[in-house]
Formats: structure tokens, C-alpha cells, sequence
């Protein structure tokens, strides 16, 4: 799957872009704090004024009769969100017209509606990751606006109920190697999935063993579990094909937790580290799990094919999002429903837990900046990331990881989410190391392809000679993509 907007062509055009707007963004990031009832815009770099409208003029029904259109990657998110459309337009006025589509081709065919600067769809669903090629391109509406007027927002919202380190992880201030949680907040969570490791119980007590707790451990486990049920069974199920989405769940939570860094700033300048000796020995150590212990077909396995295997009790452990296990695990869903628990993430020797990380994802919903209905968009994005439709998408919904804490504290989530076993446990136990983990930037996707295609080369192939060889040929790769970025403090 391609998710460059822009071809190589077109870098130094991008460049000139990002490099423009970084003072005005930086101007904007520190005027909003402690902003009461007038903020500033931040629209593409725009910094004229804006006034904030009174509380007395907000009701959903303000503007009766506008047609939106949604773009959905299909997904139990966008599904409980298509659920909830008809009292959603009747609450409003507002018509939806909405498409959903395999995540396969999903952002392929997001990114050629947003390059059309059409204004179609009005509101699209999207990750973090996409913000960092998005916002700096100008398809992206930053909403703090709208979220800080209280004639647009209604007054039990309640924006501080997110959760913060989900919530910061859709707000970037556009500067290439900067962290996540500072500028605009260019999308709002529909959810969240921290990565960690999902087991088989009933595999695991049939065979007498122990959940690892060390990635050796971990490698063993795999190891003995080959074949526990059968020609074509496995231990330990993970992503692998030759596309972005295989480095960010379990392999980059643990190429953190090992130390692993994946592109620094030096002297205006992103440099790439993957020739760094953590990121060396745990991507030897990733090759070798899967080359002992993973799926026949590892190079066509995405999160369905991998989170299948656990439900179909073909692999005994899955190393994934904590939602990729849960949707194979609740009553009539997979052949394994109600045997599949969790775990934390495993330690390499000598760490401690202040070690362990875990990466995570945000699925989010997010305004075109081209959109003519923005008004009535952000009614949209409002009314599906509320607290009542988070309670209802959390325990209802199939949508496990909510972003807001009322609902993670509530009865009713606990009693359904939490009969999954050890789920809320291993997401509390985790959740105060867990960020997005990558460097941000806008080229991550065609660096994290590459990344992948070496992983696959690796395992599948002799085209190196050592792990060492490859990952510094990536090194070498990488920074050549990134070379153009100049960074501007």
C-alpha cells in the first residue's frame, strides 16, 4: 500500500511548506494557553483573530438540512459510528452520506480524495501517523476553534475528560523530529490500541506452560508451541507484509522497550538510527522469533489475518493491538472466544518495568480543510467522540479502547470490557509507558514501508549477509529520504 501524497518530485515543495508555517504554528501554540473565550485560527497558517460565539447560541439543530460526507476505513470503530447515523441526523437536521472501506485500500482512496481539494468528504476517519503528512499538506483543519467556542460546542463536551496521552497524540506542531502534544489538534479519537501480547489460556494450560514475562522467554514459548495443534499451527502471530503497518505494533513496542530510536535531530537535520546496536539486536531477535515460531505465510499477514489465527486457534499467542484479540474474543466471534487473555509486554533481560513501552495507535476523526461545511463537520465529529456516544461505542459498540476516562471508569465498561481476562489489567499496568513512539515527520510512511520491505528481506531472503548489514543499508536509505527536511528551532 502507497500513502505518500507526494511524489519525490514534490519534496521540496513540501519542505518550503513546513519550513513557512513553523512560526506561525509556534505563535499559535503558546497564545491558546490559558485562552478563555477567544482563541486564535491556525487554518493552514492563517493567524488572523477569531472570535468565539456565546454558549446561548448553540443547538444541534443550527444547521438543519446540510449533507455531509464521510469516509470510513472499515472497522468495529467506523461500524459503531454508522450504527448511531440515523439519531444522529435526526438530532441535527443533517444528512450523512458515508462510504467504508477495507483498510487494504482505505487510505489509498482517502488520499486521492484530499489531494483533489475537492472538499469531499467533509470529515474523514484517519490515524495519528496520517497527521504528519496531512496537516503539513494542508488537508487537515485544526479544531481548536471550534472544540474553545462555546456557540459551536456543547457545554457537556467535556474536551479534559480524554484521555491525555491520547488525546496530545493527534496535536503536532508541524516541526519534522518534534514529539507529539504540542500546536494544533488536527483530529479527535474514536479509540486507541496500546500493543502487547494476547495468549491462548486454555492452549497455555493444556501444555503446562507459563505466559513469558522476557522476550527470551517469549522466543521459547513460540518456540515450543510450533505446531500445538497440528500441522500448519504456530506459536506467536504477528504483521508482515511488505507495507508501514507491520512496524508499528509489536515490533516497535519492543524496539523501544530494547532502547531502539528511530530517527533523531542533529545539527537541523533528521538522522536516521536504525544502525544503532538496540535497534540491531532486536530486530535479530524479530527475525528470529519469526523465522522459528511465526506463521507460514508471515509476509501476507495484516492485523486480520493475524488476529484471525488466534481466533481460529491456529496461533497460540498474537503480539498486536490489545483490540485485535478482544474482537476474536467476545461470545460467538471466533472458534476461541472466552480462551484468549493478556499479558504485558515482554521484557528483554536485565530491563525492569520502567523499561517496558508500548507504542499505540489512535483511530480519529478528522475535518478536511477543504470542506464547505465545516460548521456542520465539526457537528459531526463532535457528536461521535461525546462522552454519551463513547459509553455507548465502548460497551455496545465493540469499541474496547475508549479514549475518555468517565468511560473507562464506569460501571458499565468495567463489567463488559473488563470480563475479558487480565484486558483492563494489562492496559492499566502499560498505559503510563505507552505513546506513539515514533519520530514524527512527514515521510514516515515511505521510511516505514522500507522498513518493512528489510524485515521481509530478512526472513525470507539471503540479500544479507547479517542483520547488522541490513539495518545500516536502511540507515543509509532513510536518510536520504529525510534529506531535504531542514528544521528550523
Amino acid at each position: 500500500m502507497q500513502n505518500k501524497l507526494h511524489n519525490k518530485g514534490g519534496k521540496k515543495g513540501m519542505k518550503k511548506r513546513i519550513v513557512s508555517v513553523l512560526l506561525c504554528t509556534a505563535m499559535v501554540a503558546s497564545m491558546l494557553v490559558g485562552c478563555g473565550g477567544k482563541t486564535v485560527s491556525n487554518n493552514a497558517g492563517d493567524s488572523e483573530d477569531y472570535e468565539a460565539g456565546n454558549a446561548e447560541d448553540f443547538d444541534w439543530k443550527n444547521y438543519e438540512g446540510t449533507t455531509l460526507n464521510v469516509m470510513f476505513n472499515e472497522h468495529n470503530y467506523s461500524k459503531a459510528v454508522i450504527e448511531k447515523i440515523p439519531e444522529f441526523e435526526e438530532l441535527t437536521g443533517i444528512k450523512v452520506k458515508y462510504s467504508s472501506t477495507p483498510e487494504s485500500n482505505y487510505f489509498d482512496k482517502l488520499n486521492t480524495s484530499l489531494s483533489s481539494r475537492s472538499g469531499t468528504p467533509d470529515v474523514y476517519m484517519t490515524g495519528a501517523y496520517q497527521v504528519w503528512e496531512y496537516a503539513p499538506a494542508g488537508y487537515m483543519e485544526p479544531l481548536e476553534n471550534y472544540i474553545n467556542d462555546p456557540a459551536k460546542t456543547a457545554p457537556d463536551y467535556n474536551f479534559d475528560d480524554f484521555i491525555p496521552a491520547v488525546v496530545d497524540g493527534l496535536k503536532w506542531d508541524l516541526v519534522p523530529g518534534h514529539k507529539v502534544g504540542e500546536g494544533s489538534q488536527w483530529a479527535l479519537p474514536m479509540g486507541w490500541e496500546l500493543n502487547n501480547l494476547a495468549y491462548n489460556k486454555a492452549v497455555f494450560e493444556e501444555k503446562g506452560m507459563t505466559v513469558p514475562t522476557t522476550t527470551d522467554e517469549l522466543l521459547e514459548t513460540a518456540k515450543a508451541l510450533k505446531e500445538f495443534n497440528g500441522s500448519g499451527s504456530y506459536g506467536i502471530a504477528v504483521r508482515g507484509t511488505r507495507e508501514w503497518a507491520t512496524i508499528h505494533p509489536g515490533y516497535m513496542s519492543l524496539f523501544s522497550t530494547w532502547g531502539g530510536q528511530d530517527f533523531a535531530i542533529e545539527d537541523g537535520k533528521l538522522v536516521c538510527k536504525l544502525d544503532s546496536e538496540e535497534a540491531i539486536a532486536m530486530t535479530d531477535y524479530w527475525v528470529n522469533m519469526i523465522k522459528e515460531a511465526g506463521a507460514p505465510q508471515w509476509t501476507n499477514y495484516t492485523w486480520y489475518e493475524a488476529s484471525a489465527d488466534l481466533g481460529a486457534g491456529k496461533a497460540a499467542m498474537l503480539f498486536d493491538a490489545t483490540s485485535a484479540g478482544y474482537f476474536q474474543n467476545f461470545e460467538g466471534a471466533s472458534q476461541e472466544s472466552g480462551n484468549i487473555a493478556w499479558s504485558t509486554i515482554p521484557l528483554p533481560e536485565g530491563k525492569t518495568a520502567d523499561d517496558m513501552k508500548a507504542n499505540i495507535w489512535i483511530w480519529s476523526l478528522a475535518m478536511n480543510a477543504d470542506s464547505k461545511n465545516k460548521d456542520a463537520a465539526w457537528y459531526f465529529i463532535q457528536y461521535f467522540t461525546s462522552p454519551e456516544y463513547m459509553l455507548y461505542s465502548g460497551t455496545e459498540g465493540a469499541s474496547p479502547d475508549t479514549p475518555r476516562t468517565s468511560v473507562m471508569e464506569s460501571d458499565e465498561y468495567r463489567a463488559i470490557v473488563g470480563s475479558a481476562d487480565n484486558y483492563l489489567e494489562s492496559i492499566a499496568e502499560l498505559t503510563e509507558n505507552a505513546s506513539i513512539q515514533f519520530t514524527p515527520q512527514p515521510y514516515f510512511f515511505e521510511c516505514t514501508t522500507k522498513w518493512a520491505e528489510t524485515l521481509q528481506d530478512l526472513v525470507t531472503s539471503d540479500k544479507y549477509s547479517s542483520t547488522e548489514e541490513a539495518m545500516k543499508t536502511l540507515k543509509g536509505e532513510l536518510d536520504k529520504i529525510v534529506a531535504d527536511l531542514e528544521i528550523e528551532e
